[in-house]
C-alpha cells in the first residue's frame, strides 16, 4: 500500500472488539481473499478481504488470522498466517513480508507460516468447542461465486464434524459499524486528499473537456497524496448521463450549459471515502440549475439534522421521502394532489429521487452495519446523498458527504469541501 504506516494500535483494538463479542472455549479463523484469474496468464489486482484487513491491517494474499482466546497456550491466543517468502516469486512479484514487518503493521507476534498451520490448527481446533467461519453477508451482496471463505468452510466442516459453527460475520456487522476514533483518523486523511482532488478539478473543467480528462486529474491527486487509488470506479458523468446512478463510461465531451455530476473518493490506509458534488461545466449555474441545486442542498442539511444514534435507516428514509416530496412540489415537479393521492408503496417523489439518501463506509464503501431496521449505533460512519433526477429537463444533481454519527452530534468528515453553489462558483472562476 502507499500510505505512510498506520498505528498499529489501531488493528489491535479492533482485534479486541471481535475478541470481546465471541463466546467461550471458541477459534475463529478468517481468510484472505482469492487472487483471481482474468485472462490468460493474467490477474485483477489483489483486494483484501475487508474483516482480514480490519482485524490485522495485512494486505497480502494467502493470508489467515487465527483468533483462540482462550487456547491453553497463550502464545497462540492470536496468530497471524503468512505466507514464506519465495526467492523465485519474489523476483517476479516482488517482496512478501517478514515476521517483524507483519507485526510492525498488526501489533500481532505471534506469526507462522501458512505451509505449517495444519499441524497446529488440528491441536487448536481439538480444543475448542466452537468454530467462527467468515463469509459475505453484506446485504447488498450479489455475486454467488465460490470464494476461499465459502470452500474453506467446506473443508472446516467436512474434517471436523462434530464442533459447533457460528458465523463470524454476526461479530464483524456490529463491531465494524461503529468506528474508533483511530479509524476516523484514517477516514479522514482520505477526506482531505478526497477535497485536494475536488478542488484541482474545479479548476480544470471548462466546456470541451471530456469526462475521462476530469477523472484523470483525479487519480492524479490521489496517487500524488499515497491513497491507493479510488475507493470505487468514478462516476464522472455530464449533462443527462448525470440521471444513470452508476455511470462509469466516463467517455464524453462536457457541454456549455450542462451540469456535471462527479462521484468519487480516495482510498487511504485501507479506509475510503465517498464524495458526490454537481457542478455547471461553465462555472456558473442557471436560475433552474440554481434551483434544484439548492433543493438538494436543503435535503442533504434536513438529512444532517435527523440523522443520528438510535433512528433506523428504515425510519430516517421515510421522513427523507417526507421533505423530499415537499421540495418536489416547490420545484413544481409534483402536486399537493401527487402527493396527497400517491401509493405509499410506491411514493410519487420517488420520480425524482430513486434510491436511498445514506449507507455506511469504511473499510468497504458499502460497510457491513445492522439491517435497515435496527437502530445506528453511536460511531457509525454514513453517507448522506439526496439527489434530483428530472428526465424532462436531462439534468440529474447529487450531493454527498460523509458524517460521524456520535452522541453529541454529526461530524461533517468533509466540512471543508466546498458544497454551496456561491463557493464552488468563486473557485470555478
Amino acid at each position: 500500500m502507499k500510505n505512510l504506516p498506520l498505528d498499529p494500535q489501531l488493528f489491535v483494538k479492533n482485534r479486541q472488539r471481535f475478541l470481546a463479542k465471541m463466546k467461550p472455549n471458541s477459534i475463529a479463523i478468517i481468510n484472505s481473499n482469492d487472487e483471481l484469474p482474468t485472462n490468460g496468464d493474467a490477474l485483477f489486482k489483489f483486494k483484501q478481504n475487508a474483516d482480514l484487513y480490519w482485524l490485522t491491517g495485512i494486505d497480502q494474499e494467502d493470508t489467515m488470522v487465527v483468533l483462540y482466546p482462550d487456547n491453553p497456550d497463550p502464545k497462540y491466543r492470536e496468530v497471524l498466517v503468512l505466507v514464506r517468502p519465495n526467492e523465485l516469486k519474489e523476483k517476479w512479484d516482488g517482496k512478501r513480508l517478514r515476521k517483524e514487518e507483519a507485526t510492525a503493521i498488526s501489533g500481532m507476534t505471534t506469526i507462522v507460516w501458512l505451509d505449517t498451520l495444519d499441524a497446529l490448527l488440528q491441536q487448536w481446533v481439538h480444543e475448542a468447542e466452537n468454530i467462527y467461519l467468515n463469509t459475505n453477508e453484506n446485504n447488498r451482496k450479489s455475486n454467488y461465486v465460490p470464494v476461499r471463505d465459502y470452500r474453506y468452510a467446506e473443508a472446516m466442516k467436512e474434517r471436523f464434524p462434530l464442533h459447533n459453527y457460528l458465523r463470524a460475520a454476526v461479530i464483524f456487522k456490529q463491531v465494524r459499524a461503529v468506528k474508533t476514533e483511530e479509524e476516523i483518523k484514517v477516514m479522514q486523511v482520505a477526506m482531505d486528499i478526497t477535497e485536494k482532488a475536488f478542488r484541482r478539478v474545479l479548476k480544470f473543467i471548462k466546456p470541451g473537456v471530456y469526462e475521462h480528462e476530469i477523472q484523470a486529474e483525479i487519480l492524479h491527486e490521489f496517487l500524488r497524496n499515497r491513497s491507493a487509488g479510488e475507493a470505487y470506479g468514478s462516476i464522472i458523468a455530464s449533462g443527462d448521463r448525470a440521471r444513470t446512478l452508476h455511470y462509469v463510461f466516463n467517455n464524453q465531451e462536457c457541454k456549455d450549459g450542462e451540469l456535471i455530476l462527479m462521484d468519487f473518493g480516495a482510498e487511504y490506509g485501507g479506509y475510503n471515502a465517498d464524495l458526490t458534488r454537481t457542478v455547471p461545466v461553465n462555472g456558473k449555474f442557471t436560475a433552474r440549475q440554481r434551483q434544484v441545486y439548492d433543493a438538494c442542498l436543503h435535503l442533504h442539511r434536513y438529512a444532517a439534522s435527523i440523522l443520528r444514534p438510535g433512528i433506523t435507516l428504515a425510519k430516517y428514509h421515510e421522513m427523507m421521502g417526507e421533505e423530499a416530496g415537499r421540495e418536489f412540489v416547490k420545484l413544481g415537479l409534483l402536486t399537493e394532489a401527487d402527493i396527497k393521492n400517491q401509493d405509499p408503496e410506491a411514493p410519487a417523489y420517488r420520480k425524482y429521487l430513486y434510491h436511498g439518501i445514506s449507507h455506511h463506509l469504511g473499510v468497504d464503501v458499502h460497510d457491513l452495519a445492522p439491517s435497515m431496521v435496527q437502530p445506528i449505533p453511536e460511531g457509525a460512519v454514513l453517507t448522506i446523498e439526496p439527489g434530483i433526477y428530472i428526465e424532462e429537463e436531462q439534468m440529474g444533481i447529487r450531493i454527498e458527504n460523509n458524517y460521524w454519527i456520535t452522541a453529541s452530534g454529526n461530524v461533517d468528515l468533509m466540512k471543508n469541501i466546498p458544497i454551496t453553489a456561491d463557493e464552488i462558483e468563486a473557485l470555478m472562476k
